[in-house]
């Protein structure tokens, strides 16, 4: 029998596609069919009285921390009806559901087998209730004891020539204390080859805020939201991957705050919201939030930066001390007017042409700006996943500087997380970058030699696979398969390894796709009762404003086979490194508390941290820029202004830009479902969204099916099969799901400086589909 998973799921059967239903876009988001559909999920995997009841725990002080979004929780007037959104039900109906993947499961069905389903149909299986192993050559996986497993995983990891021949990869749901142990375990082990889900999305916010303000995370707090006078959303859906997000946006507009939206689409979460917690929101028109929707171009928004900044310029000029804040840029900038003398080289006109966006509606946004100076921007992966990525969001900074709005109440920088902890991971020093003091402190208090060189991040790791410079693969959460670009030659990569584990909640494809020998650990997800001598324990998690919080599941686990990640990470560095280590792992498989304990020492700003996380609703950490201070490499005590260029495209007639997009009815690669309520996509997934001028210039129908191809490096990539659908973008832009189209993303296509995978610009032709092609 042939052992080898399917990559992708089928998309050669045309008469599936027929059951795509179309109908018009939302223009609010959320209201009594958010609460419809989030609670379907719950009746659908059989839990409501389960499901329910956890939901008055779910990102409550006390309970546990949703597994979804790393959006905040408010720091005092949480919602006794649920501080939760209809993605993080979703989330939990998955966590909570009572069906199991047993060995059994897998007795029954082949890997190939299994690859043949859809990636939603996959997810629906339940959860993974025990180790199981793939022996090399064979087509199912089989009963492991947890034992045997970590044998299995020491004898390869100790088998290979050098430590950096192996790689660790963390998702951002795994916990402070997990986190911590896992990176403490890979550099005794040798390897600074800790690639995570941070380099796929935010790494470019890390790398342009360290360089200008000093620190690689936002600067606000939630309750800035609430006392700002104009909030900036660029590149972002609050609706889809943030929906929490909405209510501080409703507050901060009852409150008076104007918003200006920046997208290529019209996103219902960026139009309106209708709050379900409150009759007269449901019942009547809900809250507009867009006073200005500027629709910019894919890469469009450096030049609306630059033309703001012209116009705010020119309003400065008019009144003088109105528009900038001179004393601000005085006392805490450098480079004002090197910067002010760039901006001279620009054109409005041109400007504006560039971006797509009519001059009058980028003058109207910068009369809304110019006045104030309590602003926020805010901002996802419709930057990050840019090649310029990096220098756009350093112009965003730069108008912050010319208008002093961080480091005081209402005004700051946002970087909206994706994932929860994923901002936690890198605090705890998850990453392949770390600093000679992060390394020192460690030596100090543990008593090893860390390694000093750098490792591999996600890109360079995904190379270092596919050349035969990594044979064990480890990935602590995640997807890493679906969430990578090039879905081909990442698949190629990982069918090389000798071994790849993966310690997970659910099946996904990337348990199907493995090497030579795979393994599959299954872990308690954040709902999951985690005890310890029967004493319930909890873990901590940081979101995205810098808040570090207990979280303590509640419900009970559906198996006993079950393991949460901290003892998984301590059981397989004493199978790995014996009697060599220098690390008392059984004391921190036991304990949470002597693992914080040790963070402390290791960790500025954790200071009493085994108190502090016990209080209700966390602490926050330090964060200078959010006082005024900004402590960066190359200047001591200011934040500089920079200079950046706009990018310069050239397509060719039959090509476009299209932009990979969440559906509303996923989080990450998890599919909850197959309805994109908000953009009108029912029944289907592998659909392109057109400009209606592109269709008729290309002779297109509405419901055409087509191939997508990208020959990047000069190598033909398809994704095959998809509906031609109308909608509100631009002109030569276009968009679909991913990860349905990560197979068109080269691995050679990154973010300059960060290395995070161009997954808004992905360049393609679209061609009628050839039956049988």
């Amino acid at each position: 029998m042939e052992n080898k998973g399917k990559i992708l799921p089928d998309a050669e059967n045309p008469e599936k596609l027929l059951n795509l239903k179309v109908s018009p876009a939302k223009t609010w988001a959320a209201g009594i069919p958010a609460v419809v559909a989030a609670f379907a999920d719950i009746v659908e995997e059989g839990i409501p009285v389960r499901g329910t009841g956890a939901l008055f725990s779910m990102n409550q002080k006390g309970g546990f921390d949703c597994s979804s979004c790393a959006w905040p929780d408010p720091d005092d007037d949480r919602s006794p009806i649920g501080e939760y959104c209809e993605n993080g039900v979703k989330a939990l109906a998955e966590e909570a559901t009572t069906k199991k993947v047993t060995a059994d499961f897998f007795a029954l069905n082949s890997v190939a087998d299994l690859s043949k389903l859809t990636d939603y149909e996959i997810g629906k299986k339940g959860r993974l209730t025990e180790p199981v192993y793939l022996p090399k050559g064979a087509t199912h996986y089989q009963r492991i004891s947890w034992d045997n497993a970590f044998k299995k995983i020491a004898e390869h990891l100790n088998a290979l020539e050098s430590p950096d021949e192996a790689a660790f990869y963390t998702s951002g749901r795994t916990s402070n204390e997990t986190s911590f142990m896992y990176q403490l375990f890979t550099k005794e082990f040798g390897t600074n080859n800790l690639p995570d889900c941070s380099n796929m999305c935010h790494e470019t916010s890390g790398v342009a805020l360290s360089e200008t303000i000093g620190i690689g995370k936002g600067t606000v707090k939630l309750d800035d939201f609430y006392t700002t006078d104009v909030i900036i959303i660029i590149g972002q859906n609050p609706g889809t991957n943030a929906p929490r997000m909405m209510s501080a946006l409703e507050k901060g507009k009852k409150n008076g705050a104007k918003i200006i939206a920046i997208n290529p689409l019209p996103e219902a979460g960026l139009m309106g919201f209708k709050n379900p917690q409150e009759i007269g929101s449901v019942l009547g028109s809900g809250t507009k939030f867009a006073d200005l929707f500027l629709q910019v171009k894919i890469n469009g928004d450096m030049a609306v930066f630059k033309a703001l900044e012209i116009l705010l310029y020119e309003a400065e000029l008019k009144s003088p001390g109105k528009v900038f804040d001179h004393e601000f840029i005085a006392n805490h900038t450098v480079g004002y007017g090197n910067f002010i003398n760039h901006l001279k080289n620009y054109r409005l006109e041109e400007l504006a042409d560039q971006a797509g966006v009519p001059l009058a509606q980028i003058r109207e946004a910068a009369e809304i700006i110019g006045p104030k100076n309590r602003l926020i921007f805010c901002w996802g992966m419709g930057l990050t996943q840019q090649k310029n990525g990096v220098d756009m969001l350093k112009e965003i900074v730069n108008i912050t500087l010319l208008k002093g709005s961080i480091g005081k109440p209402g005004a700051g920088l946002c970087p909206v997380r994706g994932h929860s902890n994923v901002q936690g991971n890198r605090t705890m020093l998850i990453s392949e970058k770390p600093t000679q003091q992060q390394l020192d402190k460690l030596k100090e208090v543990f008593g090893f030699e860390p390694p000093r060189e750098n490792g591999y991040d996600v890109v360079n790791a995904i190379k270092a696979i596919h050349a035969g410079k990594v044979k064990v693969f480890f990935a602590m959460g995640g997807n890493f398969l679906s969430a990578t670009p090039d879905t081909n030659y990442t698949a190629e990569a990982m069918r090389k390894l000798r071994l790849n584990v993966q310690v997970s909640t659910k099946l996904n494809r990337g348990h199907l796709i493995h090497g030579e020998e795979a393994l599959i650990l299954p872990a308690l997800s954040r709902s999951d009762k985690d005890l310890y001598n029967g004493v319930a324990q909890f873990i901590s998690t940081e979101n995205s404003m810098g808040v570090v919080q207990s979280s303590k599941g509640i419900l009970d686990p559906v198996s006993d086979q079950m393991r949460n990640e901290t003892r998984i990470v301590c059981e397989m560095a004493k199978a790995t490194l014996g009697s060599r280590s220098v690390v008392d792992w059984d004391k921190f498989a036991n304990s949470y508390d002597a693992i914080r304990d040790v963070i402390e020492q290791c960790i500025p700003g954790f200071e009493d941290y085994n108190r502090r996380v016990r209080e209700p609703g966390g602490f926050y950490l330090p964060n200078g820029p959010r006082e005024g201070k900004f402590i960066t490499e190359k200047f001591k005590d200011k934040a500089p202004f920079t200079l950046t260029d706009l990018p310069v495209h050239h397509l060719a007639a039959d090509e476009y830009m299209m932009a990979s997009i969440r559906s509303h009815d996923q989080f990450n690669t998890t599919i909850y479902g197959l309805e994109d309520r908000y953009r009108g996509i029912k029944n289907e997934r592998r659909v392109v969204f057109m400009n209606q001028k592109d269709m008729d210039k290309a002779g297109f129908a509405e419901g055409e099916k087509v191939d997508l191809f990208n020959y990047g490096d000069g190598i033909e990539r398809v994704a095959r099969l998809f509906v031609v659908v109308p909608y509100s973008i631009p002109e030569r832009n276009a968009a679909t799901y991913y990860p349905e189209t990560n197979v068109l993303m080269p691995i050679s296509s990154v973010a300059d400086q960060s290395n995070t995978p161009v997954g808004k610009l992905i360049v393609i032709k679209i061609k009628k589909h050839v039956s049988g092609s």
